[in-house]
């Protein structure tokens, strides 16, 4: 039976703490300093039937793109940049022509031809090394990429594309597992993929609603559940914008783990040294993948249960919390009485009261600034936390992993 989630929402309270750490500017623009923007192609998620596949950008950003100073990477890359992590991207493929990321990429089957270039933009998200002229690179630079087709060509999913390819992932290897399909129906052979992924601890990161549709003008459906992020065991996250709201016209899922930057997101695309530009949860999932695959890579003794629950609860106070990789790389677990971290603990990880949690406790406290903040992050430690006792983060199946 599916365990119920802890159900999150996105307050407007949230802009109180997110909006600061963001540079001034709006999407769709690229560029992340004073001056003329800087415009980009957009990236598709799917090709319409008789489309030509993606081809160059001609346009090359010279600035650090909002989101990456929105998640402190300069700051968190000092602890990890994955390095001794694969993780797999369930996607369009991801191309191997693509010179950010030569050298790096490992694809199956036909994964390395990318016509849609969508898995190539998350894959560049995630481990695009820095290059001349660009401020742009991976969030998790060191990582090794298993390219996974969860779709057909022209990017369409189904159950059983992204079941075949999660399972494809876990026996590649991978610890992360990013997967941008979300789908309006779950299968058996999905979730057989989720706890199959879940024995072999590898942690699921997915996004929670599908990517926005059209031209973010139109009226999105009612709130729903959407696979495999709905199945128990997956990190499922949902897009924000600059300032830390649901884009307009955006999909909304009943339920998520996490929010991150997932809106006028800048990353490369199938060929060429062009940046593109992208709006949807499945960016933002990817900017999850790579913050759990340093997470893995700085504390291999973690679990994926314990990697997720890590991510969860040192995230930024808000109904969803919003992803801080640098406070998942510096705050410390509390102990089990058994003096280890177990599998499927309930109680949630905190930040300890070393300078490092200190610094990331101001930093929130700050964002929100005075007063409204602070009764903010006041709420929520009042609230949240026993929720997030009460809800804790459990692998799928009744399986727990062994302590480390």
């Amino acid at each position: 039976m599916r365990r119920p989630r802890l159900h999150h929402a996105l307050p407007a309270l949230a802009t109180v703490l997110c909006a600061p750490m963001a540079v001034i500017g709006a999407a769709p623009q690229a560029g992340a300093v004073p001056g003329d923007p800087v415009r980009l192609p957009v990236m598709p998620s799917r090709l319409a039937s008789g489309a030509s596949c993606t081809g160059d950008s001609d346009t090359v950003a010279e600035a650090v793109p909002w989101e990456q100073q929105n998640l402190q990477l300069t700051r968190s890359r000092r602890f990890a940049t994955g390095a001794g992590v694969t993780v797999a991207v369930v996607d369009t493929g991801v191309s191997l022509k693509a010179p950010a990321l030569a050298g790096r990429v490992t694809a199956l089957g036909g994964a390395g031809n990318d016509c849609v270039g969508h898995g190539t933009f998350v894959a560049g998200l995630i481990a695009a090394a820095p290059m001349e002229g660009t401020g742009f690179s991976g969030a998790a630079r060191q990582v090794q990429i298993v390219a996974v087709r969860g779709t057909d060509e022209r990017g369409v999913a189904s159950d059983a594309t992204v079941a075949a390819g999660i399972n494809a992932a876990v026996d590649a290897g991978a610890k992360v597992i990013a997967v941008s399909p979300a789908l309006a129906q779950t299968s058996s052979s999905l979730r057989d993929a989720v706890s199959y992924a879940a024995r072999r601890d590898a942690l699921i990161v997915a996004a929670a609603v599908p990517d926005a549709p059209g031209d973010g003008t139109s009226s999105a459906p009612p709130p729903g559940d959407y696979w495999p992020a709905a199945e128990a065991g997956v990190l499922s996250v949902v897009d924000v914008d600059v300032q830390g709201k649901r884009p307009q016209g955006a999909y909304t899922a009943r339920h998520a783990d996490l929010a991150a930057p997932g809106d006028g997101v800048m990353s490369v695309g199938p060929s060429g040294r062009g940046h593109f530009i992208g709006s949807g949860a499945s960016f933002a999932a990817g900017y999850a993948a790579a913050a759990a695959a340093m997470v893995r890579s700085a504390h291999p003794g973690l679990s994926a249960a314990e990697t997720a629950r890590r991510l969860i609860t040192t995230g930024y106070p808000a109904g969803v919390p919003r992803l801080d990789p640098y406070g998942a790389l510096t705050a410390v677990p509390g102990a089990s009485p058994e003096g280890a971290a177990q599998a499927g603990d309930s109680r949630p990880v905190r930040l300890e009261t070393d300078e490092a949690g200190a610094r990331a406790t101001r930093r929130a406290l700050l964002s929100a600034g005075v007063g409204a903040g602070l009764l903010l992050v006041v709420t929520w430690a009042a609230v949240a936390v026993p929720r997030g006792r009460a809800r804790g983060w459990r692998p799928a199946g009744n399986e727990a992993s062994p302590p480390d």
